[in-house]
């Protein structure tokens, strides 16, 4: 399987360093094309991988080309990119906003198509991908697709209906993800925690909540209460974050995400 990247920004970046770490003999069936060619070629010296001189040669050494580009510049790649590409090849896109259908329109004959939405722990191999295809993508592929995004972490198959609720759970959410790591060690240097131990601290528990969330199967309401004693420390944490609005805050915030996508969508 032959994969090009068009775009080698931080999300292209962190997919194929990730799906690197867990399979590093590929590096020769990577390729990937970016207009800052100093950035490309930055790439290429830490993985290995191919870099293409334009998107023609791109699409000719690949068999899955991956539009790892801003959402605003979708129509002049698709526009250049659907005279050199053949009804087997395969086009992913990860645009919030970017339809299956907007995408078909620039080709004039069937174009096989995967629409996901990734996030950025990709690099690190626990990325979360969902994906959706349409009607010219069989099992098989579909199924090969879904292990590449498989290597650098988790992936769900769900409705294109369902992406832009996906962009503001999934997508964007490491970035709220940050803030609270971010708050919450510097909660800890303002009680006297040293810096580097205050945000390994915020971080690992934030790590080590999410892994008792997937590996237990129980729900996040019951984990909070195994936590919390009666009259104890984290009843009173709980109780604070309750009444300044917290779950609000996050339902605010992924709702504004949502309707961003919403908007875009094309």
């Amino acid at each position: 399987m032959r994969i090009g990247f068009i775009g080698t920004g931080n999300m292209g970046t962190a997919i194929i360093k990730g799906y690197l770490k867990k399979n590093p003999e590929v590096s020769g069936n990577l390729a990937a094309f970016d207009a800052d060619t100093e950035k490309a070629a930055q790439l290429s010296r830490e993985t290995g991988i191919r870099i293409c001189a334009d998107t023609v040669e791109l699409a000719g050494c690949s068999d899955i080309i991956v539009l790892a580009v801003k959402p605003n510049t979708y129509e002049a790649v698709l526009g250049f990119l659907s005279g050199h590409f053949t009804p087997d090849k395969t086009v992913i896109s990860m645009a919030a906003g970017i339809s299956t259908g907007y995408i078909e329109r620039f080709f004039d004959h069937p174009v096989k198509v995967v629409r996901i939405m990734p996030n950025t722990p990709a690099l690190v191999n626990e990325g979360m991908t969902a994906l959706c295809r349409n009607k010219l993508v069989s099992d098989e592929e579909f199924h090969q697709i879904a292990e590449l995004f498989d290597s650098i972490g988790k992936t769900e198959a769900v409705s294109e209906t369902l992406m832009d609720a996906v962009t503001g759970v999934s997508g964007s959410s490491p970035a709220y993800v940050y803030m609270f790591i971010e708050a919450l060690a510097e909660a800890g240097i303002a009680q006297g925690l040293p810096e580097r131990q205050s945000y390994k601290f915020a971080a690992q528990s934030v790590l080590g909540a999410a892994k008792m969330v997937l590996e237990t199967g129980i729900h996040p309401n019951e984990l909070r209460d195994m936590v919390c004693s009666p009259g104890g420390t984290t009843i009173e944490a709980v109780k604070a974050l309750q009444g300044n609005g917290f779950r609000e805050d996050i339902f605010e915030a992924v709702q504004a995400a949502v309707d961003k996508s919403r908007r875009m969508t094309k």
